[in-house]
C-alpha cells in the first residue's frame, strides 16, 4: 500500500495534463480550443480521442497522479493497464471507466491499437448548466467506494461512443462562450445514460475496501449528507466514532488533503451551484448553508475561490436556462 502515500504529482487542469502525459503541452485538439481561453485552468471541459492521446504519448508508462478533476474513459478497441485507487485493472473494448476527483491514478499500459474517447472536466463547468441538477458526487460510478467502470454491451457501447462523438464535435464545433451550453447539456445527457447503465449492474458486487479507504469513504458520504449542519471534522469523527486526529490524518494520507478541505469543497460547491442556478439573495445563501451571517460567508467564499460571492455570480452566471 505504499503508493497511498503523499508522493504524487497533482494534475489539475488540461495544460498540467498535457505536460504530464504528452510530447506536445501545447497541442490543441481542436481549432476552438485556441479561439477560446486557451489558457483557461478553471471551469474546462477537454475531449479526444484515444488515437490522439496514444500518438502524443511521451513515456509508455507514466508515475502516479492526483487527477483534481473528473475523467471518464471510453474503449472502443485495444486495452489499458492503469491503477485506479488501490486497485490495478486491465480493460478492453466495451469498458467505460471513471477516474472521481482527487483519485489516484497510474497508467501502465495503452496498446498501440488502442481507439476510444476521454473526457476530463471540473466541477465549475458541470454546475454551469442546468438549474437543480444532480450533484457530480452523486453520481455512483465518481463515488470512490464504488468500482470504477462499467461493461458495455454493443448496444451501450455504440450509445455511448455516439454521446462522446457529439460531445466532442459540439465542443470543437464552439464559436463563442454560449456555444459550450450546448457541450454542458450533452455532458449532462452522458453523465444521466452512464448512470442508468451502472445502476441497471448495480448487483454487480462492489471491491472490497481496505478499513482505511472504508473510513474515507464514509468520512466523505456523511459531508455529501451533513454539510450544512457540521463544519468541523470533530463533528464527523463523532459520527464515526473515531479520534479526530485519527480521522484526519487517515483522509490526508488517503487523499493528498486535510478532511477539513472536503467540508469546505462540499460548501464550495453548494454555494456555486445556488448562486448559479438560483436566484436567492447572498444573504439567503449563507442561511441556507448554516452561516452565522453574510459577512462571514463572504470572507469564506473569498478565501476558498478568490473572489467574492456576487463577484462569482456576475462572472458565471448564464441567462435563458
Amino acid at each position: 500500500m505504499s503508493y497511498l502515500k503523499n508522493t504524487f504529482r497533482e494534475v489539475s487542469n488540461p495544460h498540467d495534463f498535457k505536460q504530464e502525459y504528452l510530447s506536445s503541452p501545447e497541442h490543441s485538439f481542436c481549432e476552438a480550443c485556441d479561439n477560446i481561453a486557451q489558457k483557461q485552468t478553471s471551469n474546462f471541459l477537454e475531449i479526444a480521442t484515444l488515437e490522439q492521446l496514444k500518438r502524443l504519448h511521451k513515456n509508455e508508462t507514466f508515475a502516479g497522479t492526483r487527477r483534481k478533476f473528473y475523467t471518464m474513459v471510453l474503449l472502443t478497441a485495444g486495452s489499458v493497464q492503469e491503477t485506479i485507487g488501490y486497485n490495478t485493472y486491465t480493460f478492453d473494448a466495451g469498458v467505460l471507466y471513471f477516474i472521481p476527483e482527487n483519485q489516484l491514478h497510474t497508467i501502465h499500459h495503452w496498446s498501440e491499437d488502442v481507439k476510444g474517447y476521454h473526457c476530463i472536466f471540473d466541477a465549475d463547468y458541470f454546475l454551469l448548466c442546468l438549474k437543480n441538477q444532480v450533484k457530480l458526487h452523486q453520481y455512483p460510478f465518481f463515488q470512490h467506494d464504488k468500482k470504477p467502470f462499467i461493461r458495455l454491451s454493443a448496444e451501450e457501447s455504440a450509445l455511448v461512443a455516439g454521446l462522446f462523438d457529439k460531445l466532442r464535435k459540439e465542443y470543437c464545433n464552439r464559436q463563442t462562450f454560449n456555444d459550450d451550453l450546448l457541450v454542458r447539456l450533452y455532458l449532462n445527457v452522458l453523465l444521466i445514460e452512464t448512470e442508468r447503465i451502472f445502476l441497471s449492474q448495480q448487483n454487480d458486487s462492489d471491491p472490497y475496501l481496505p478499513r482505511k479507504e472504508q473510513l474515507v469513504a464514509s468520512f466523505k458520504n456523511l459531508v455529501t449528507r451533513h454539510f450544512q449542519e457540521y463544519k468541523q471534522v470533530s463533528d464527523y469523527a463523532k459520527l464515526l466514532f473515531v479520534n479526530p486526529h485519527h480521522l484526519n490524518d487517515t483522509v490526508k494520507e488517503i487523499t493528498g488533503s486535510p478532511a477539513s478541505s472536503f467540508i469546505h469543497r462540499q460548501l464550495i460547491t453548494e454555494a456555486k451551484a445556488q448562486l448559479i442556478q438560483g436566484t436567492e439573495t447572498i444573504a439567503g445563501i449563507a442561511g441556507y448553508l448554516n452561516f452565522a451571517d453574510q459577512s462571514y460567508f463572504c470572507r469564506f467564499f473569498k478565501k476558498q475561490t478568490g473572489v467574492t460571492p456576487l463577484q462569482y455570480r456576475n462572472g458565471h452566471r448564464h441567462h435563458g436556462v
